[in-house]
C-alpha cells in the first residue's frame, strides 16, 4: 500500500510558518534536533509512526500535510495512530509484537481476539481494521458496507458509532481528541457530579454497552458540542419530528394558533426548535396561506 507522502520542503516552510524552531519541533516529536533538520532537507525521512505528531505540533492535519492514495493497510492504520510496531504489544497483551508483524507482512492473519484490541487501539472500527488486513494480504479490500463497516463512511446510529464518529470529526489537524479519561470528566463535571467513568467512557465508545442515561448523553452533548437530539436513538428523534411536523400541519389548517411540546413529555421538543417552529406558524399566518 502506498506510504504518506512526506516533503521535507513542505514540512520546513510549514515550521517557519508556525513559527517553530526545529527543537522545538523536535521536542514534540521526540527525536533530536538534528533529525527534524535531516528530514527538511531530504536526507532522511521519519517513520510513519511519527507523522501523527509531527501534523499535530506543526498544526496541520494529517492528511493534508502528508496525503496519501488509497486506502490503508496494517501498517498504515498503525503508524495514523501513532504506535511502533513493537508498542503493538502492549495493545494486544503480548510478550512479543509477532502477531502483529506477521500479519503486516502478509504472512498470518490476526486472531479475532488481537483484531478487536488493536482496532480499540488504533481508535478505528473493527471493519476498518479486517479490510485494511485483506490489503496487507494483498486483495484490494473496498472501504467496508453495512455491519461492522467504517462508521465514518455511514450514518451513525448506535452510541458507540456516534462518539466515533465525532472523535474523528469534530478537531482538526492541530487539535487532539479528548481521551476517554478526559471525557468522562468533563460529562461529570456538567452533570455536577460523578456520573461515569473512564472505563464506562471506553464501553460505550467501543460498543461493549449500548445505552446511557440521560445526564451522560446530555453531557456527551455538551463536551463534543452537538445538540442532545444527536445521541438520541433514531425512533425518539423521529417521533419528535414527526410531532413537529403534525403540529404545523394543524397550525397551517387554523387549527391551532402555536404549537406547543405537550404531549411529549420528558421528550418534548428543545426550545430553540420550538421557537423556530413557532416563527415559522407565525409566518404562515401573517401570509395567510392558502389552505388554512
Amino acid at each position: 500500500m502506498p506510504a504518506r507522502r512526506f516533503d521535507g520542503r513542505r514540512v520546513r516552510a510549514v515550521r517557519r510558518a508556525a513559527e517553530l524552531t526545529q527543537s522545538e519541533v523536535a521536542k514534540a516529536v521526540g527525536v533530536a534536533d538534528p533529525t527534524v533538520a535531516s528530514w527538511e532537507t531530504g536526507q532522511s525521512s521519519p517513520d510513519g509512526e511519527k507523522l501523527p505528531a509531527l501534523a499535530r505540533v506543526l498544526g496541520r492535519a494529517l492528511d493534508d500535510l502528508f496525503p496519501r492514495a488509497g486506502m490503508p493497510d496494517l501498517t498504515d492504520l498503525r503508524c495514523d495512530a501513532g504506535y511502533s510496531q513493537y508498542r503493538t504489544k502492549d495493545l494486544i497483551g503480548t510478550k512479543s509484537a509477532g502477531p502483529v508483524a506477521n500479519a503486516e507482512r502478509g504472512r498470518r492473519r490476526l486472531k479475532d481476539s488481537y483484531a478487536h484490541l488493536l482496532a480499540e487501539g488504533y481508535r478505528v472500527s473493527l471493519g476498518e481494521l479486517l479490510a485494511a488486513q485483506e490489503r496487507s494480504f494483498g486483495s484490494d479490500a473496498p472501504a467496508p458496507t453495512g455491519a461492522g463497516a467504517d462508521p465514518v463512511a455511514q450514518v451513525p446510529r448506535s452510541l458507540a458509532e456516534k462518539i466515533t464518529y465525532l472523535l474523528r470529526h469534530s478537531y482538526p489537524g492541530r487539535q487532539t481528541p479528548p481521551t476517554d479519561a478526559e471525557i468522562a470528566e468533563a460529562v461529570s463535571e456538567h452533570a455536577g457530579g460523578p456520573v461515569i467513568s473512564e472505563d464506562g467512557v471506553r464501553n460505550l465508545r467501543t460498543g461493549a454497552e449500548r445505552t446511557a442515561s440521560p445526564v451522560v448523553c446530555e453531557g456527551l452533548a455538551r463536551v463534543f458540542g452537538v445538540s442532545p437530539m444527536f445521541f438520541q436513538p433514531d425512533d425518539a428523534v423521529a417521533r419528535q419530528v414527526l410531532e413537529g411536523l403534525r403540529l404545523l400541519a394543524s397550525a397551517r389548517k387554523g387549527a391551532v394558533g402555536r404549537v406547543e411540546a405537550r404531549g411529549l413529555g420528558s421528550e418534548g421538543l428543545p426550545e430553540d426548535v420550538l421557537s423556530f417552529l413557532n416563527e415559522v406558524v407565525a409566518e404562515m399566518q401573517e401570509r395567510d396561506l392558502p389552505g388554512q
